[in-house]
């Protein structure tokens, strides 16, 4: 019989040696990845600002004005309908899950201190941003993947124009101020619809709801809810419109740009409202 090897059995299986290392391989891969892609990301919003910068500091540029215009209306006027749907039965649900739990403790009429303070905060910015982003974004992507792949991105530049001033800066500052906009008007449709379900159904008294709504809810509130709509604005234009340039491989591609353009933004925007509520929460805003 042949002589065993003593140490063989605290050997780990090759095999198994090399799953992990082609697990930890792929990890890294992914990780370069990501990290090179926020970098893309950066420079692009560092392009288009000065871009757009140039267009108030320098005659030679024009703002374009009229391109701006056209994206606020496409991105944001045309989201105003079913951004106002959802954010409504959003509205309609909370005041109606929020009735049975506080009835236990005979305080029904909280239901206006506690949807007008989550609603300022967090759900208006956050319906109008996921909403906005599969009205909107996977549609700029399509756009400029389509331009992409079909060689309109290269007559730009050829032309001598530049593509992020042409395509990018409007678009990107349109979700920014649409954004803005569309969580304000998301949370004003669900506090009224919370109201009516809260008169009409609940039995709350109007002058009861609004007094709670006013007591509950500060100025802060609205403010960092706001600027929590800015910020989905800018990612939600920015990844649609780097995903859109960087697509190669025909139709396929313009179609894993728009799928991805989707699910990079809801992602980004969960971080991003999970940053912003530590930071409000260290700073005591909350």
């Amino acid at each position: 019989m042949a002589p065993t090897d003593p140490d063989s059995a605290s050997r780990p299986a090759p095999r198994l040696l090399g799953v992990v290392v082609g697990t930890l391989n792929a990890i890294g891969d992914r990780l370069l990845g990501l990290l090179g892609h926020i970098g893309d990301l950066m420079l692009l919003f560092t392009s288009a600002t000065k871009w757009f910068a140039r267009g108030f500091t320098d005659r030679k540029v024009r703002k374009g004005n009229s391109a701006l215009i056209t994206q606020i209306v496409r991105v944001g006027v045309r989201s105003i309908f079913i951004v106002s749907l959802v954010s409504g039965c959003v509205g309609l649900i909370l005041a109606l899950q929020l009735a049975p739990p506080l009835d236990g403790f005979g305080q029904r009429d909280l239901v206006a201190n506690i949807v007008g303070v989550a609603v300022l905060r967090e759900l208006g910015p956050l319906i109008g941003a996921i909403v906005l982003t599969g009205f909107a974004g996977a549609s700029i992507a399509a756009e400029i993947g389509t331009m992409v792949v079909s060689e309109e991105v290269e007559a730009l530049q050829a032309h001598a124009l530049n593509p992020v001033r042409f395509l990018v800066v409007p678009r990107v500052f349109a979700t920014i101020v649409s954004m803005t906009a569309l969580g304000v008007i998301a949370s004003l449709v669900s506090i009224l619809s919370a109201m009516a379900v809260s008169v009409l159904v609940l039995d709350i008294p109007v002058t009861t709801y609004i007094d709670n709504t006013l007591n509950q809810a500060k100025l802060v509130d609205f403010l960092t809810g706001t600027m929590k709509a800015t910020v989905f604005g800018a990612l939600i234009g920015l990844i649609a419109c780097g995903n859109g340039l960087k697509v190669t491989g025909g139709a396929a591609g313009v179609g894993n740009a728009t799928t991805g353009t989707v699910v990079q933004s809801v992602v980004a925007i969960v971080i991003a409202d999970l940053v912003f509520t530590a930071i409000f929460y260290a700073l005591k805003l909350v």
